[in-house]
């Protein structure tokens, strides 16, 4: 098989090849170096000086030394090898992974309906699959438990929700203790310098980082790779070099009783710690939630032969040169650097705390389209940054909010300590969330036996539970800032989904019948106008009352009238094929049709391009090919072309855009906490976001809008 630009582009997986080359897994694999481990990679920086921060001291006998490391490299193999890469990875969601990943396939398999205007035909697409009917007892009995309980399904949504913030304060952190954790070094050489100095010039490289954003991550996504392999493999070489320099006996700690020593000479310290160590795997997350741009098997590949290996070499290095050099603790990572290379490996850790960063911001972007996707975040716009690269966006008020979020901490805390502990509890609780859903995939979607599934919790959730343990008891020290920002996040999500939820409610109780409009058309003097009127509307069913509203103001509307939903599905990606669901409202002569235009929680609709030829063509289409009488078959086929030539006609005369200008208002008899979030924080949201219009690009020219209020 030829090696193709859309293969290297888009991702295997995206693309649902069953057979891949050696050559294109090899090529894959290379380029998820810059993209995917950016964030894993940069972690020696600081792993060893956090976990060394609090009381825990040092001792002659190195068991301490020896401990830490064996805990590392444990860590690193059950967590990021065992669980992400070998089990993990497996569970995507037609080629994506991520916690919205795992959640998709929950609410298809379990039938769970965040989406309040779900169909039933939606769950034919080709991506929907839910894979055999056959039930477990264990599966039927946790679908029973969310059917009974609908308040177990708002729980399940915020669980998740507090993944994904955690996730999003992983992008404030990710790039402040990378970057100043590598610009840091550049004291050992300079001990004059003032620490103001290294603050003001991280702040300018996180100012830069921001900056470029706009440009996209293609441009520079080409050094990107090259940059972490030089990095991967300066720091593994160092590692060999101060191990058979320093202390060779250091191997002998890759025995697990060194991580029982440990624990049993330092106590509670060695405990506290632990939230140090957990920083190891910090980017494992990014493996299963970049899978849509790459493959399962080029993933695994790039970790297990060369990372995984790269990584513990350097672990292992700066580990044996600090059991001989005890005062150098809190500067370990750059005074474990041989003299001579030095300056060449500070430029290459800048470069790869700049692309660990680049990752993790590219990330968030990804995630907030998500969370706008399934009605969970404010609307905000979404650009392409590459015309050929599937998923690479930019948003720019999430970036500058990231900006000035990351430049707060720099400047705020100045002590990567404080923000590894803050950053250590953002790990634990995204990887503890992971592990609470992958327990409910193993048995809802995989339908594992129950011993199974335990081992699985047991085994890996009580590791994760021990780190973040560990990681809450340093809350009054740096952990209350992804506390803080993640509960800021999930307030904002929760309110604006409980928001447009209830406008929709309000929407399907408030439908207008189509039969009493058409019967009151003439005492109200209504007429039908030349052209193609577009009502936008959530609902799949119905008229809704906005259009109502409508014409008792205005009692004319267009000779085509179309009713437009535009809604995501709880899939990731829909084909263009079976994007347009086209179906008739009231009878033919009305001259009334409905269009359900359908994404995936994955898809970013391109600014709606060349909608209106897109759709119209989709209705002539329907009309072609709907149904009729077989005894008036001559006559059906001559009526089909006189409406085909009406609709087109219509379109000749012009396309009016007929929307909701709404404000959702509670109801006096609301608390006055559901008063203080629909009037106050939700309308907030509402007036500062997107507009429905500029989302759809509708041309203000031919913008028609209708305002209304809901009380909800």
């Amino acid at each position: 098989m030829n090696q193709s630009p859309s293969l290297i582009e888009q991702g295997i997986s995206q693309q649902h090849l069953k057979t891949v080359s050696c050559a294109n897994v090899l090529t894959l694999a290379y380029q998820s170096l810059g993209v995917i481990y950016g964030d894993l990679s940069t972690s020696p920086l600081y792993v060893y000086k956090t976990t060394f921060s609090g009381k825990l001291s040092l001792h002659e006998n190195d068991e301490e030394i020896f401990g830490v490391f064996s805990f590392i490299f444990w860590t690193f193999t059950f967590i990021a090898l065992f669980k992400y890469i070998f089990i993990v990875l497996s569970a995507d969601d037609n080629g994506e992974g991520g916690t919205f990943a795992l959640y998709s396939l929950l609410c298809r398999y379990a039938k769970l309906r965040i989406l309040p205007n779900h169909q039933e035909m939606d769950e034919k697409l080709s991506t929907y699959a839910t894979g055999s009917p056959g039930e477990t007892r264990q599966s039927a009995a946790v679908k029973s438990f969310f059917e009974k309980h609908p308040k177990s399904q708002k729980c399940l949504l915020l669980f998740v929700l507090l993944g994904t913030c955690m996730a999003i304060g992983d992008s404030v952190l990710t790039p402040t203790i990378s970057v100043l954790s590598a610009v840091s070094g550049v004291k050992l050489k300079i001990p004059n310098l003032h620490e103001n100095y290294v603050v003001i010039i991280a702040c300018i490289i996180l100012v830069a980082i921001f900056s470029v954003q706009r440009y996209g991550t293609h441009r520079v996504a080409f050094i990107f790779a090259p940059i972490s392999t030089a990095w991967l493999l300066s720091i593994s070489s160092i590692g060999v070099y101060n191990t058979i320099k320093w202390n060779p006996r250091i191997v002998s700690a890759l025995s697990p009783v060194y991580m029982y020593k440990f624990l049993r000479s330092t106590g509670v310290e060695g405990w506290v710690s632990l939230g140090g160590v957990v920083l190891s795997i910090t980017g494992v997350e990014t493996m299963f939630a970049d899978l849509g741009h790459f493959s399962s098997l080029s993933i695994k590949v790039a970790f297990s032969f060369f990372v995984y290996p790269c990584l513990i070499l350097a672990y292992m290095g700066e580990a044996a040169f600090l059991s001989k050099h005890h005062e150098d603790i809190q500067q370990s990572f750059y005074k474990a650097i041989p003299e001579p290379v030095f300056w060449p490996v500070f430029i290459v850790a800048t470069f790869a705390a700049v692309v660990g960063s680049q990752a993790v911001i590219s990330a968030t972007f990804s995630i907030i389209s998500q969370c706008c996707a399934l009605d969970c975040f404010p609307r905000v716009k979404i650009i392409h940054t590459s015309s050929k690269i599937h998923g690479q966006i930019y948003i720019p008020e999430v970036n500058w909010m990231l900006m000035c979020l990351c430049l707060a901490v720099t400047i705020g805390l100045r002590d990567t300590n404080m923000m590894g502990h803050a950053y250590g509890l953002a790990v634990t609780s995204v990887m503890l969330v992971t592990t609470c859903l992958m327990t409910l995939v193993m048995t809802i979607v995989w339908k594992q036996r129950i011993i199974t599934v335990l081992a699985f919790v047991v085994f890996f959730g009580s590791i994760e539970l021990l780190y973040f343990s560990s990681c809450v008891y340093k809350v009054p020290e740096g952990g209350w800032i992804p506390i803080l920002l993640s509960l800021t996040f999930m307030a904002v999500m929760y309110i604006w989904n409980y928001g447009t939820t209830k406008k929709h409610e309000f929407d399907v109780e408030n439908k207008v019948s189509m039969d009493r409009i058409v019967s009151l058309g003439p005492s109200i003097g209504m007429v039908r106008v030349p052209g193609i009127g577009l009502v936008y509307s959530n609902l799949v069913t119905g008229v809704p009352a906005v259009f109502g509203h409508f014409v008792t103001n205005l009692p004319a509307f267009h000779k085509i009238l179309v009713f437009v939903c535009v809604k995501s599905v709880q899939v990731p990606y829909v084909g263009e094929e079976e994007r347009f669901v086209i179906s008739r409202v009231g009878p033919k002569e009305y001259g009334m049709f409905r269009s359900v235009v359908r994404y995936g929680y994955r898809d970013v609709p391109r600014e709606m391009y060349d909608f209106e030829s897109r759709l119209v063509s989709a209705i002539v289409e329907f009309v072609e090919t709907e149904p009729g009488l077989e005894e008036e078959e001559m006559s059906n086929v001559r009526r089909k072309k006189e409406e085909c030539m009406e609709i087109m006609e219509a379109k000749e005369a012009g396309v009016a855009y007929i929307l909701g200008h709404s404000y959702a208002k509670a109801k006096q008899s609301s608390s006055v906490l559901k008063k203080l979030a629909v009037n106050v924080v939700f309308a907030f949201m509402s007036t500062n976001c997107r507009g429905t219009d500029v989302v759809l690009n509708v041309p203000h020219t031919s913008l028609l809008e209708v305002g209304m209020v809901y009380y909800v």
